[in-house]
């Protein structure tokens, strides 16, 4: 059989920008709220006392961890670390203004972004594994957590994106405390892998403004295989993001589109349907809604040791992109942001 050329193979496995530029997120608006009228949800909870109280509840999990699905058991008061490899103390590897996350997010501002280091997943492909298998960071009080929320909100930033929070939720409520004090007033918005214990996930109502899980696999046998053994990551992600949904509904942005409220979930289209497409926008609409703002994601790379599984180690193809765009469609969702 002949060898492709570099330019045929180029043009199988990867999707062209070309492309990617002509198709448009589906057109149902989204519902605004007069940004005058938003106040974020934490605020109501520090006036009546709940957060404080949330705050001991959430740091009781460290004892014995079970703050996440992997319930480790260990006592991270006392220094212990599980398979995330955090003790009690948070972990930072940056915080600055992102221009890259979804367009509600970013708006003019951008997103103000803080990296936490070390993750509870640890998928083989994972794209920032300096961070999250690696654990580059530094070390910082919740109190310093708390002022660098606000030094975001100065920047100008449309809220406080939270990457990685899973393993590290009561430093970071903490952390809002001080951060309340100083003025914070923007969402704050919990970007996590969809692996995250539901009692944690139900501390946080009244929290979190804007969740924006993964939804990474639908079957069991793929997260187990691709993300440390995590075989119950679909029914474990169905449940919290049904929780997340509960709490906070559909997006909702304010007069200029930023995003104030609600959920965006996130799904990474992989080679082969390795994370189960098909299976997932059908689960949007039956499970949460067509109207669930979703974002398909076609950025696959095989990073970190993704090429010791020859089924993802390339890009996806057009034709599987172009594979996913359909699934979603006849799925009958609304709301999806494909680039």
């Amino acid at each position: 059989m002949d060898q492709p050329t570099r330019r045929a193979f180029l043009g199988t496995t990867f999707v062209p920008l070309t492309a990617l530029a002509s198709c448009t997120a589906a057109s149902t608006p989204l519902p605004v709220v007069r940004r005058r009228d938003f106040e974020p949800a934490y605020l109501r909870l520090e006036r009546s006392g709940e957060l404080a109280r949330r705050v001991e509840q959430l740091r009781s999990l460290y004892a014995s961890c079970r703050l996440c699905p992997r319930r480790c058991g260990v006592n991270r008061l006392r220094g212990e670390k599980g398979l995330c490899s955090s003790t009690a103390r948070a972990k930072v590897y940056s915080a600055h203004p992102h221009f890259g996350e979804e367009k509600p997010l970013v708006g003019r501002g951008g997103s103000g972004t803080i990296f936490f280091s070390n993750c509870n997943l640890l998928c083989v492909f994972c794209q920032n594994w300096e961070i999250a298998h690696r654990g580059d960071g530094s070390f910082v009080s919740d109190e310093t957590l708390g002022r660098l929320m606000t030094d975001l909100q100065e920047a100008g930033c449309h809220n406080i994106n939270l990457v990685t929070p899973s393993h590290i939720v009561p430093n970071i409520v903490s952390a809002l405390r001080t951060a309340i004090r100083r003025g914070l007033r923007i969402p704050l918005v919990y970007n996590c892998s969809g692996y995250d214990g539901l009692e944690a996930i139900q501390l946080l109502d009244g929290i979190v403004d804007i969740y924006l899980p993964d939804f990474k696999y639908t079957d069991g046998a793929m997260a187990e295989k691709y993300s440390f053994g995590a075989r119950d990551y679909p029914e474990v992600a169905a449940a919290a993001i049904k929780e997340m949904y509960r709490q906070v509904g559909d997006l909702v942005v304010d007069e200029n589109g930023i995003a104030l409220r609600g959920l965006i979930v996130r799904h990474l289209v992989m080679p082969n349907n390795v994370a189960g497409t098909d299976k997932f926008v059908r689960w949007v609409a039956e499970n949460l809604s067509p109207s669930t703002y979703v974002n398909l994601m076609p950025q696959y790379r095989p990073e970190h040791r993704a090429r010791q599984y020859p089924e993802i180690a390339r890009r996806i193809t057009w034709e599987e992109w172009r594979q996913a765009l359909a699934w979603a469609r006849a799925a009958g969702l609304t709301r999806f942001e494909p680039v």
